[in-house]
């Protein structure tokens, strides 16, 4: 008889991001699945079986106290309430786990960012180094977003492959698609980035590679993403300094429901960030038939294939020059628009479900 499966789903936040667009997408597909589900009383309990009410303030929504709270509640309450509920495997959207337990859990790396480019003085610079590693070494399986994720995690902590599982991730096909008679509403082209403003995000050599764009005086630069004390005011200084003050759009935190279209009237999605564990961008724009220049390294050819314009990332003449194809060559914009269509047709949030639920019911 097949034993029954627990979720955490402590880490889910008010605006989603991609771990909470990753739970809710692929949950749907764990109704054949027997499970009880660990959240805070405030979401809507009725899309989640057998809710079991935790608290709140374990969300990352409350920062780095959230993080040390839920860390916290983990090793001392999660194992608890596993054996209290006779389940038999805990499911982790995110590698977090009860140590040196008797918990059995397969668990969900979307990468080894903050391992690749720690942030200096950051309080969660341990978690990420001691505790992760060795929940990775401890679970029973591990899932993870891409090959490039599954190579990291290997070199860093030992890994065996057998051990690991890439399964890709995918997109909401209602929202990202191709919105006819957009394109005469738009006053200037522009080339769009959607991410954070962190430091891999590479942020600042894509305005600089765009301060050397001279050659499209009428061009634009915007950057949707939330805004980040630490790191938005030096991206303003920098356009600021090179004189493209006025190109250089900061559009802050864009909704779900609005950034395709966003992305649909963009001249290209420009996306060179250092390193990602899958990168939604460059998936959501090809889905939207919109152009896409980005990164030669990490996940990011893995997602793209042949239907992107791939750049050294740490080159910003490399990006530059990237830019300057995308504007002058339209035969080469329309090749990339079909390419990418036809790309994004590989992905599907049903074949990351079914493939995630294939996984864990080996394990239960």
């Amino acid at each position: 008889m097949e034993q029954e499966l627990l979720i955490n789903l402590s880490m889910l936040v008010e605006k989603p991001t991609g771990i909470t667009n990753y739970i809710h997408n692929i949950l749907p597909y764990f109704s054949r699945v027997k499970y009880h589900s660990l959240l805070a009383q405030k979401y809507n309990h009725n899309n989640y079986q057998n809710p079991y009410f935790i608290s709140e303030k374990l969300s990352p929504d409350n920062g780095s106290q959230g993080h040390f709270l839920r860390l916290k509640w983990t090793q001392f309450q999660l194992s608890k309430i596993y054996h209290n509920l006779k389940v038999g495997l805990l499911f982790s959207p995110v590698p977090e786990m009860p140590l040196f337990s008797k918990t059995k859990a397969v668990i969900m790396v979307h990468d080894l960012i903050p391992i690749r480019y720690p942030k200096k003085k950051s309080p969660l610079n341990p978690y990420f180094r001691y505790y992760i590693p060795q929940v990775c070494r401890q679970a029973q399986h591990i899932i993870c977003n891409s090959q490039a994720t599954a190579d990291d995690i290997i070199n860093y902590f030992g890994i065996s492959a057998s051990k690991i599982t890439p399964i890709y991730l995918g997109y909401n096909r209602e929202n990202f698609r191709v919105i006819d008679g957009l394109n005469n509403q738009i006053k200037n082209p522009y080339f769009l980035y959607i991410g954070r403003h962190d430091p891999h995000k590479n942020v600042t050599r894509i305005i600089s590679a765009f301060a050397n764009f001279k050659e499209f005086k009428n061009y634009e630069l915007w950057l949707a993403g939330p805004s980040d004390t630490r790191y938005t005011p030096f991206l303003a200084q920098l356009a600021e300094e090179l004189g493209i003050t006025s190109q250089v759009k900061f559009l802050d935190y864009v909704s779900r429901d609005d950034l395709p279209v966003i992305i649909n009237q963009a001249q290209a999605l420009i996306f060179p960030t250092l390193w990602e564990g899958f990168g939604f961008p460059v998936l959501e724009a090809m889905a939207c038939g919109t152009p896409v220049i980005t990164s030669n390294i990490s996940s990011l050819p893995e997602v793209a294939g042949e239907a992107a314009l791939l750049v050294n990332p740490e080159d910003i003449n490399s990006i530059t020059e990237g830019m300057n194809l995308m504007a002058k060559d339209e035969k080469m914009r329309e090749e990339l628009r079909e390419l990418g269509l036809k790309r994004a047709m590989n992905f599907s949030w049903s074949k990351t479900g079914k493939e995630t639920v294939k996984v864990i019911k080996n394990y239960l």
